[in-house]
């Protein structure tokens, strides 16, 4: 059974980039349906000072307001701004009537029963409709991970689990991240650390990393990976947060060259853990399922208008390989899957033509309009990016034929 929560409680490449706005002059194309796969908003970092942080540097980290993980105050902010913008979007493109409600059927939010993706949800129905009672659904049990949403691994097989720690170790292998480590141990002073005095694990170039793929488990790393992504994950959330500049990684991160040094072992991070074709195909099943059933296989009359659905950006990275996207780089962000952003399925119907199609965009906040906390409208958009499918070839504007698009579903099993 899934919780609803009321959101009126709140008080609160060739890829082509075109402007949302911009499909309002196509008179001929009607948006039907609209589906977006978010990533929760701004949170505490996920390790916390502690454990693993406290661990890896003698230096006194800031203090948040919130516990671990959760959504912190900016973070629901910055929702209800992507909200504001969203629910302008789809009311000039006629999904719902401006100034109006939308109906109790036309709209479905589901989230992840986690408190970040389940307040991400909250203050993006309101952000996106004011004073509207929309319900956002979830398992009753917070604290524990939906099936849909969870990335852990469902094959029992040994032969899975050699594949999948064997493609891990190759990706591994092919990162090129010496110049971040090096910039990280030079932030945090490693060398004085409790890694490093007590565990002699002093230089992250020279460590192992060590690699699980465990049945019912999330894909999992121990070693310099591990230990480079928890400080960039909390550098990277005070960046967004607004810290002082000084704050922000004790002032020893400030260049975009820095900035995309240390990254890169973020980005490492989920790509070697979520992203191998192997792992990703298994991880994100669930939720590719929901995704082909709510946009394929259920009647349109019946189907809700706009579906969001809340996860983690390990379910957009997975989703995005298992599905077959092409290779991407989101312009103004050091993060492949930002905080805050989401993957918006759109279906458009081609009345000139009478014909559906369907259009693909990373709907994001830059990493400036994030950390600027800079509110968002159709007159001052956030950044968006035109995806690309294997098997879906799209046209000058972005847009892949209805048919082939349901065909790409083929290519990720069942």
């Amino acid at each position: 059974m899934k919780k609803k929560i009321c959101a009126s409680m709140l008080s609160l490449p060739l890829l082509i980039s075109l402007p949302l706005t911009a499909l309002a002059a196509q008179p001929d194309y009607q948006l039907e349906q609209v589906l977006m796969m978010s990533r929760h908003n701004l949170r505490a970092p996920l390790a916390n000072y502690g454990s693993a942080l406290a661990q890896a540097t003698a230096k006194s980290w800031p203090q948040w307001d919130v516990p671990g993980g959760d959504l912190t105050t900016k973070g629901g902010v910055l929702e209800v701004y992507m909200g504001n913008y969203v629910g302008e979007w789809v009311a000039e493109q006629g999904l719902v009537k401006q100034g109006e409600c939308p109906a109790p059927n036309s709209i479905y939010a589901y989230a992840n029963s986690l408190q970040r993706t389940a307040a991400t949800a909250q203050f993006f129905v309101t952000g996106a409709f004011p004073g509207c009672d929309i319900p956002v659904h979830h398992q009753d049990k917070m604290g524990t991970m939906d099936p849909t949403f969870s990335p852990s691994i469902t094959d029992e097989s040994q032969r899975f689990q050699q594949q999948a720690l064997k493609a891990m170790g190759i990706k591994a292998q092919q990162l090129t991240l010496k110049p971040g480590y090096e910039l990280l141990e030079e932030v945090v002073d490693y060398k004085n650390s409790l890694d490093c005095k007590e565990k002699r694990q002093c230089d992250l170039t020279a460590g192992n990393d060590s690699f699980t793929a465990n049945h019912g488990e999330e894909p999992h790393v121990v070693g310099p990976l591990s230990v480079g992504n928890s400080l960039v994950d909390a550098f990277t959330m005070q960046n967004y947060e607004g810290l002082s500049p000084g704050q922000v990684a004790w002032g020893k991160i400030k260049t975009d060259q820095q900035w995309r040094e240390v990254s890169a072992v973020l980005v490492g991070y989920q790509d070697t853990l979520f992203t191998t074709p192997e792992v990703a195909q298994n991880v994100a099943a669930p939720l590719v399922s929901y995704i082909r059933h709510t946009l394929v296989e259920q009647d349109m009359a019946a189907a809700p208008k706009i579906i969001l659905l809340v996860g983690h950006d390990s379910n957009i990275a997975s989703l995005l390989v298992a599905m077959r996207f092409k290779p991407y780089q989101l312009p103004g962000q050091y993060e492949e899957t930002p905080i805050g952003g989401q993957l918006m399925f759109q279906r458009w119907h081609d009345t000139k033509n009478n014909r559906e199609l369907m259009k693909v965009e990373y709907v994001y906040q830059s990493t400036a309009q994030l950390r600027n906390g800079e509110p968002l409208s159709l007159r001052h958009p956030p950044q968006h990016f035109t995806m690309q499918l294997e098997g879906c070839p799209i046209d000058a504007n972005g847009f892949c034929p209805w048919d082939k698009f349901a065909e790409t579903f083929a290519m990720t099993g069942n």
